[in-house]
């Protein structure tokens, strides 16, 4: 190969694997080196023309305290010798060597280290990639499948869906695009594992802040979500500007954007919440659709509320199976104790008909 052709080698290396050109010459250099020494006992030092693509060979030596093998090692005082700067640890590079039969384990060594250098640039530049969109949701296409998971083709690599992070009742088609979270980046041995999740409670966030503008300029924000995923979802907002209705803006008009959302999670209920600093009107907010509730800060220190309904008030306070009251808990992270008002009097707490 000449220096042109090891210069379109790069070039493709560089574009097709998003690995730094410096990190293909270098490793290069270092396998060629490592080649030549197994060949013999002789080390030597490659410099590759990053202009031209040609390659130079130099023999080399370190410089130690005693020397103990005279063909890759020099005194301190004879490389003094050369040149009075160089230290204990350094090479001292010599004559241009031509070696005439670099050789079949020569050619294979240079190979298998490049190839190892490649997967390991490759693998950490996917992980710089990706690092970045832990916490974030990414479109990909179904392209695998197995006994557990399914593997979305992201670009550059596959991430993994396990089935139990998908909405419960939702079927997959192979080879269609498909919107995940990603909940973990990591790497080993093996490569870079991306975990994705369609169950999780951020997924829904993500959704509502790639939906609607005003969450994407900052004029509404979200201050939390609890989600039971395939059921139902609780996402409290708010604006700090007076003039701008943040729950009228996440159902825009005639509940299109709150539709979009909502077919995305394949037909999960969401409350929209509307988030207030005044912790009692928060709770009976994401208590909805119950009404007419009385509230009670118990400890705001534990955050222990107790709320007081009574006949269909008290059913759709805590909701089938308790699932209303449960959300509404994580959402405002206060526990909520739901009584009827025979129950509080018992407690001692007397409501007043109004």
């Amino acid at each position: 190969m000449n220096g042109e052709e090891f210069l379109k080698a790069v070039d493709h290396l560089e574009k097709e694997k998003h690995i730094d050109r410096n990190i293909i010459f270098e490793t290069m250099e270092l396998a060629l080196a490592s080649a030549y020494k197994k060949m013999g006992d002789e080390k030597a030092k490659v410099i590759i023309n990053r202009e031209t693509g040609d390659i130079k060979m130099y023999a080399c030596k370190t410089i130690v305290e005693e020397v103990e093998d005279e063909n890759t090692e020099i005194s301190l005082k004879d490389a003094k010798k050369i040149n009075k700067d160089l230290e204990l640890g350094e090479d001292v590079i010599g004559e241009e060597i031509h070696p005439e039969n670099f050789g079949r384990v020569a050619a294979s060594t240079a190979k298998q280290v490049v190839v190892q250098k490649v997967r390991e640039a490759e693998r950490n530049s996917i992980i710089d990639e990706f690092n970045n969109k832990e916490g974030e949701m990414v479109v990909g296409t179904v392209a695998l499948e197995d006994v557990d998971n399914y593997y979305i083709d992201l670009g550059r690599t596959n991430g993994i869906l396990p089935k139990k992070e998908l909405i419960p009742g939702e079927q997959i088609e192979m080879g269609s695009s498909i919107k995940v979270y990603v909940t973990k980046v990591d790497s080993n041995s093996k490569g870079t594992i991306i975990l994705l999740s369609r169950r999780h409670f951020n997924f829904v966030k993500r959704l509502f802040e790639s939906v609607i503008p005003e969450l994407q300029d900052g004029s509404v924000m979200i201050w939390g979500v609890a989600r039971d995923a395939g059921v139902r979802s609780k996402v409290a907002v708010y604006s700090e500007y007076a003039n701008i209705d943040p729950i009228g803006c996440c159902i825009g008009e005639k509940g299109s954007r709150i539709g979009n959302i909502i077919s995305e999670l394949n037909g999960e209920k969401i409350d929209l919440v509307r988030y207030d600093e005044n912790k009692e009107r928060f709770i009976q907010n994401a208590l909805a659709p119950a009404k007419n509730l009385h509230v009670f800060i118990l400890d705001p220190k534990k955050e222990e509320a107790l709320v007081i309904a009574d006949g269909d008030d008290f059913s759709l306070a805590l909701g089938k199976k308790g699932g209303n009251v449960r959300l509404a808990t994580r959402l405002t992270k206060y526990k909520i104790d739901v009584k009827n008002s025979e129950q509080a009097r018992e407690m001692g707490i007397n409501i007043k008909s109004e």
